[in-house]
């Protein structure tokens, strides 16, 4: 009997590719900052050209997936993350450590949408199963590793990018050892060389993608401020590191619960936009109370809020994107979501640092909370006047 790829190898290829990275994009900004002595802008700089390559991974990893076998793109990958981590691991200096955020990113990007497509993939599950399950692990991962970060880098600032390397040979393990049955698996061209005239996508499916993508970037832009400069909002005002760091276990740990209902009562949602409104709208809602926030409890108010949009709203974006695309396409259209929300984690931390050098963190926060409510009313727009159009794919 001819062995196939399991949903528990796709699943745990996931978790280490999140486990990982969260030992490093938590401290990222604090470490340039505080320890290497970088401006807000310069910090943006350097985060903007490791979503970039976030991106470029994105987009050639998708690409490549529809082309080429998946097992060795994996092990390319794979690979290139831990080499990386090695030598991030031996020098942390500025240059070092800007240099390799970049093949991080490239990394990281490129794993995450072979991942996701591989999950795609699996007929033998709902993709709303399966989207939502790969969330779950993700932010399982980041749980575990967002709750010892602050704490390893308040030990010895090294240990965080040492554990990192150590889940990076995790996953090259995983890929393996469970995605190993994909080894001689035919690639999709090789199937069928007219795939690529079956994959056109009817223009209304097309402009409701990219109004989604679109809205999608302006979605991380303002979120990865979080990421970004929150971090060095709350250190100003005396407030540790090491509750900067609890407040994204906060995040993952009630994601991972908010999850578990998903996945086990959102087949009862029939509309698959509603969860993204609700989602963008908790967005909103989250930096109103962070533009009011100056004590610790009120951040964690903003991250509890925030944490609700987020669960609703970002595993959600694959989902709709899977039914509105053909075979021989998936990869390119989940890359591309992929790279959207890596270019808009690119654009935010320039973005965020110009504002706040230029105005105040209250000006950012009130401007994240107008761009989401627009978003949904874009959104909702889009959708109704494209609905007649649509199409809709297994």
């Amino acid at each position: 009997m001819k062995k196939e790829l399991t949903l528990r190898s796709v699943l745990l290829g996931a978790l280490c590719t999140s486990f990982g990275m969260s030992f490093i994009w938590p401290l990222t900004s604090v470490y340039l900052h505080d320890e290497l002595h970088l401006s807000l802008t310069l910090v943006g700089v350097v985060l903007f050209f490791n979503s970039l390559a976030s991106v470029i991974g994105n987009v050639v990893g998708g690409l490549f997936f529809d082309r080429f076998n998946p097992y060795r793109l994996l092990l390319l990958g794979g690979w290139l993350m831990f080499f990386t981590l090695v030598i991030l691991t031996i020098n942390h200096g500025v240059y070092a450590f800007a240099i390799c955020l970049f093949f991080l990113g490239l990394g990281a990007g490129w794993n995450g949408t072979v991942v996701s497509a591989l999950g795609a993939s699996l007929k033998q599950y709902d993709g709303r199963y399966v989207f939502n399950m790969i969330y779950f692990v993700q932010n399982l991962g980041i749980v575990i590793g967002s709750s010892v970060v602050g704490f390893l880098y308040d030990w010895q600032f090294s240990l965080p990018f040492f554990v990192s390397t150590l889940v990076s040979v995790g996953f090259l393990a995983v890929v393996y050892l469970g995605y190993r049955v994909l080894k001689n698996q035919v690639t999709n061209k090789e199937k069928n060389p007219a795939n690529n005239q079956k994959a056109q996508l009817v223009k209304g499916n097309a402009r409701l993608i990219y109004c989604l993508l679109f809205s999608l970037f302006l979605m991380w832009v303002m979120y990865q401020q979080w990421g970004s400069n929150v971090s060095v909002y709350m250190t100003s005002m005396q407030i540790p590191f090491r509750y900067y760091s609890v407040l994204w276990t906060v995040n993952a740990g009630l994601i991972v619960c908010i999850q578990f209902f998903i996945v086990r009562f959102g087949h009862l949602i029939k509309n698959h936009f509603l969860p993204i409104y609700g989602g963008i709208s908790f967005f909103a809602i989250s930096f109103v109370v962070l533009f009011f926030a100056h004590s610790y409890p009120l951040f964690v108010l903003a991250m509890v809020i925030l944490t609700l949009g987020e669960a609703w709203a970002l595993p959600q974006v694959p989902v709709v994107v899977n039914q509105l695309t053909p075979e021989g396409s998936k990869g390119k259209y989940l890359g591309l979501a992929n790279s959207f929300g890596s270019a808009g984690r690119a654009v935010a931390p320039l973005f965020g640092g110009l504002m706040i050098e230029l105005a105040s963190y209250q000006t950012l926060f009130m401007i994240a909370a107008v761009v989401n409510l627009a978003l949904v009313f874009f959104l909702w727009g889009a959708k109704a006047i494209l609905n007649a159009s649509i199409k809709y794919y297994e």
